[in-house]
């Protein structure tokens, strides 16, 4: 937003130089973006009246006219189309030096000579772009420099505000600041009810209150628009970037750039009925202002009398009921649009405007009054006309709600950092706008109808940190007492098993905790995810109640890209949810997955070219079970997943509870994802893995150990673990390892049963074992596997 200096210090005037008051501005949260002069540097330019202005005798193009200069007349030879006798234009003297250094000296054009020159807006550096002499009001004083008439030691101040900054977006809002900042008070226009001289109102009729709580209309008969706006008027505008129009216009935009209103004037002659804000229906369209014709979405609110919509509410008007230069009577509109309902209107139809800027960030919803007072007298004194009274349609239930804000005294050394006495706490808060209550510990607050952004505690503190200024906020040093925090020992961190995984070849992985809904139906179909409300895309619609099908989409990316062999793993929470619907119920598990495909050993003139198994990712996964020394509490039990191979499935349990699945991708499974290769897959809960156990002493045996083999056949259906379990209860105190070194089935073993072979080890800590300690222990175990098992010893 632009502002003229100059007409801040109308409202407001701190003994501040420009550079010092932008930059008070901009420590106050309202950051400068630039500042720069409204007018180029130049000198010996007055005010002239053309006298005479006649052909160039040897030039079509060109005027001879004669210029009355204040102390003198002179021939000027000027080639602007709009040089004619009777107007009031620059005129750069003889001597006179205008932008960029330029220096103007007696002339001959085409053997006439011109002494000095009529200057357009454009050659002083007051606009980008003229189409010829700069046009000066009939009462402009003939001889007077044109700095002091025009008032051009001025500058413009482009402020970027910050969304939550719309009561800003007009001169009111930030004179208040300014005001605050340096203890003044603020000259604000005076504002009084203009009388009605007659009857006529148009009736307005609120048929979506949700999106325009409030409405305020006025009908004003008998304008002369052919009056144009005062000088004073355009010249505001026109610092301001605003283009003079006609005096209508320049009214409504005069009052959005002072008090931050939008609003507009229809030609009250094109109306039909009365007013109706609505949304659009299906098939209608506008024309707007700028001659583009749009098609309206019905949930686009519009203004619209009996007959057809005549505007885009708070974004543009329609061309139909424009104001023109035959206009005579008006239908002046002030309205509050609710922000949320007008945010991202404008851009659908590819529009941006200076309403629809103010509108969607939040206008004050109780300004609308006095807005039209103040458009009402300013275009009686321009314009004339015969004002009737204001109607005003409201619906207050749908009006923003204003709730009162507690600010607690020792929030403020807490979170600023420093003490601020309840004075300058109440003189802070009631300069903003809020009502001040004092309570014990504290101040309730009121908040005005301007500001959006104030809803809870931290921000009247932020408030109280911008007014007092950032950079006065002294520097504290944090004391806090610092220990320590307790670790586990038998704990092990996330990291070492990181570097260990790595240290096995797999790559740690990070995925996204959002899936595609239905991979995460195959990995986990018993459970229905959290939807998100807005997702990034369509494949990232649900929360994953499981690692897996994250893991399985980067397996296939690899591989589709040329990479066969792939080990992966990743650590991270999967979002289960619980008994009862709803985010407070939602567990969030810390979860370890591995998932590993393609060859065993990478490619190596000294490696077999075997594919990976179950076995493979067995094995990984019981080497970092082992590293917190419990690996004898995880077992491996056959088992089933709706994502997995039925053959190739175990449920890890850990002490009793299962913690984990582990297997192979089932084929149909593999072949929806167009994978090449078989996918092995794990997935445990992380708790497991990192709760280990503290290391123990154990002293070493200084007496022999004694092994004995047992080949053993059993059933197909005995699991290794399980009878291995039962081989270390009967084994006895003396077993110190066993191990299952070979398992056959084949010629010389019945079909459906198997053999095992077990190396079992004995010693004592304190003695040579005997023979027989070590044959009566090899016969308990023979005779359990006999009974448990229906075991034979294999010959």
């Amino acid at each position: 937003m632009k502002i003229s200096e100059q007409w801040l210090r109308e409202w407001v005037n701190p003994a501040l130089a420009t550079e010092d008051l932008a930059h008070q501005i901009t420590m106050a949260g309202l950051e400068v973006d630039a500042i720069e002069p409204v007018a180029g540097a130049f000198r010996g330019v007055v005010v002239a009246e053309i006298i005479s202005a006649e052909a160039h005798p040897d030039a079509d193009k060109l005027r001879v006219c004669q210029v009355n200069a204040g102390d003198e007349t002179v021939q000027i030879v000027c080639g602007a189309p709009n040089a004619r006798a009777g107007l009031k234009a620059p005129l750069a003297k003889v001597g006179a030096v205008l932008p960029g250094d330029f220096k103007i000296k007696k002339a001959k054009l085409r053997g006439l000579e011109s002494f000095g020159m009529l200057c357009a807006e454009q050659e002083l550096q007051l606009s980008e772009a003229s189409d010829g002499l700069m046009e000066l009001p009939a009462d402009a004083p003939v001889g007077s420099d044109i700095r002091d008439y025009l008032k051009l030691d001025d500058h413009l101040i482009e402020i970027g505000l910050t969304p939550n900054r719309a009561d800003c977006l007009g001169l009111r809002g930030i004179a208040r600041e300014v005001g605050l900042l340096n203890g003044l008070e603020v000259s604000q226009p005076a504002i009084e009810p203009v009388a009605a001289v007659h009857d006529d109102t148009l009736p307005v009729e609120l048929k979506a209150a949700s999106h325009c709580p409030r409405y305020l209309g006025r009908v004003i008969r008998n304008v002369d628009l052919s009056r144009p706006s005062p000088l004073w008027l355009q010249e505001k505008l026109r610092r301001c970037g605003v283009r003079s129009i006609d005096a209508a216009v320049d009214v409504t935009n005069y009052v959005l750039l002072e008090l931050g209103q939008p609003m507009h004037a229809f030609d009250l002659d094109k109306l039909q009925g009365g007013i109706v804000v609505r949304t659009a229906e299906q098939g209608e369209s506008l024309e707007l202002l700028d001659g583009q014709t749009v098609e309206l979405s019905s949930d686009t609110l519009v203004i619209a009398d009996h007959r057809a919509p005549v505007a885009m509410a708070g974004i543009m008007g329609g061309e139909q009921t424009a104001v023109a230069a035959g206009t005579r009577n008006l239908f002046l509109e002030a309205a509050f649009f609710a922000p949320d309902r007008l945010a991202g209107k404008a851009r659908g139809y590819g529009l941006h405007t200076d309403s629809s800027h103010r509108f969607e960030r939040g206008v004050d919803f109780e300004l609308q009054r006095q807005a039209m007072e103040r458009a009402t007298a300013l275009l009686l004194a321009i314009v004339g006309g015969e004002p009737g009274p204001i109607v005003e349609a409201l619906d207050e239930a749908s009006l923003p709600a204003r709730p009162d804000v507690t600010l607690r005294a020792e929030r403020i050394g807490k979170l600023l950092g420093f003490e601020l006495p309840g004075a300058d706490v109440e003189r802070i808060l009631t300069g903003l706008g809020l009502g001040v209550s004092a309570t014990e510990g504290g101040w309730v607050c009121s908040v005005p109808s301007w500001r959006f952004d104030i809803a809870i505690e931290a921000d009247l503190l932020e408030e109280l940190a911008r007014i007092y200024g950032y950079n006065n906020l002294p520097i504290t040093r944090i004391q806090a007492g610092l220990s320590m925090p307790a670790r586990e020992e038998s704990a092990l961190s996330l990291r070492f098993l990181r570097r260990h995984l790595a240290a096995r070849g797999y790559r740690e992985a990070i995925t996204y905790s959002f899936v595609e809904p239905k991979l995460q139906q195959v990995f986990d179909p018993d459970k229905t995810p959290v939807a998100l409300a807005n997702p990034i895309s369509a494949d990232m619609a649900v929360m994953r109640t499981s690692l897996l099908p994250g893991l399985v989409t980067a397996v296939l990316r690899n591989t589709n890209r040329q990479q066969p062999r792939v080990r992966l793993f990743e650590s991270g929470l999967r979002f289960v949810p619980g008994a009862e619907p709803g985010l407070a119920h939602l567990k969030q598990v810390p979860t370890l997955a591995m998932v590993v495909t393609g060859q065993r050993l990478a490619e190596s003139w000294s490696a077999a070219s075997e594919a990976v198994d179950f076995f493979d990712l067995k094995g990984d996964l019981q080497s970092l079970l082992g590293l917190g020394r419990r690996a004898d509490a995880f077992s491996f039990v056959a088992g089933s997943h709706p994502a997995l191979h039925p053959g190739q499935t175990a449920r890890i349990h850990l002490d009793g509870k299962e913690v984990g699945v582990m297997g192979a991708l089932h084929p149909s499974v593999q072949r929806e994802l167009d994978l090449n290769a078989p996918l092995f897959v794990c997935e445990i809960d992380l708790a497991a893995v990192t709760d280990g156990a503290l290391p123990q002493f154990s002293e070493l045996s200084r007496f022999p150990e004694v092994r004995r083999d047992l080949a053993v056949v059993v059933d197909n259906s005995v699991a290794a673990a399980q009878l291995i379990a039962s081989v270390k209860d009967a084994a006895g105190e003396h077993l110190t390892d066993l191990r299952l070194f070979d398992v056959y089935a084949g010629k010389g073993v019945e079909p459906g049963r198997k053999s095992l072979a077990l190396g079992l080890v004995f010693r004592d800590k304190t003695r040579t074992l005997e023979e027989d300690d070590v044959n009566q222990a090899v016969s308990r175990v023979v005779e359990a596997l006999q009974s448990g098992y229906s075991a034979e010893l294999r010959g």
